[in-house]
């Protein structure tokens, strides 16, 4: 957003940005078009060449290209969310069908809450499969934060994410490819119910 203040030339110009936040440089792939623009992807998934059954470690600093795949990092997450965001979810069907769902209010905590989410203010057209994960901490397999004793959901759903018990939507999990039935992969439940997706991506830009 602040890129698109400052220069109105971008409007439109979806792609590859450099930011700076905490007194470090990252590319991240911005959102210039949709709803008047401004977006900051934190998350973007289009094809299974990357690998997104990481460690804590990774999911802390990030990895992955921002021009197709990539997570922006849970620290960078946390800067970015300490004043006021909006995330937007976009997902993309094998048969090329697209919703959205839109919150009002999306925080990520620091590492000390294991990246604590907090969101509300559900609208758009995927449904609420978000909701169910408020208040959750974030889990990689090397770390099982999730409140189910027996089992570790990012191994179970070979992904990472707020998992509770264990989840409704599971954007991280194993890319497939095709529309596979399972729990493991690319899913929004309130969408298409355990059906893995050929697209997802998180956007956040400051509310207004």
């Amino acid at each position: 957003m602040d890129i698109l203040q400052s220069n109105p030339c971008v409007k439109g110009k979806d792609g590859a940005y450099s930011i700076t936040g905490n007194e470090q440089e990252k590319k991240v792939y911005c959102d210039m078009t949709t709803d008047g623009g401004g977006w900051t992807a934190i998350q973007k998934r289009q094809d299974g060449s990357t690998d997104f059954y990481r460690t804590w470690a990774d999911y802390k600093k990030g990895f992955g290209d921002p021009s197709n795949n990539y997570w922006i990092g849970n620290d960078a997450i946390h800067y970015l969310t300490q004043t006021n965001q909006e995330l937007r979810v976009e997902v993309l069907s094998f048969a090329d069908e697209k919703a959205h769902a839109l919150y009002s209010a999306f925080q990520v905590g620091n590492e000390s809450s294991k990246y604590r989410l907090t969101v509300s203010g559900y609208s758009g057209t995927a449904g609420d499969s978000l909701k169910y994960h408020n208040g959750m901490e974030f889990s990689t397999r090397d770390q099982d934060n999730d409140p189910w004793d027996t089992v570790n959901c990012a191994v179970g759903r070979q992904g990472a994410w707020w998992y509770k018990k264990c989840d409704k939507s599971n954007l991280n999990g194993e890319y497939i490819g095709f529309a596979a039935s399972g729990e493991q992969y690319p899913v929004w439940d309130y969408w298409k119910y355990n059906i893995a997706l050929k697209g997802t991506a998180m956007l956040i830009r400051p509310k207004t």
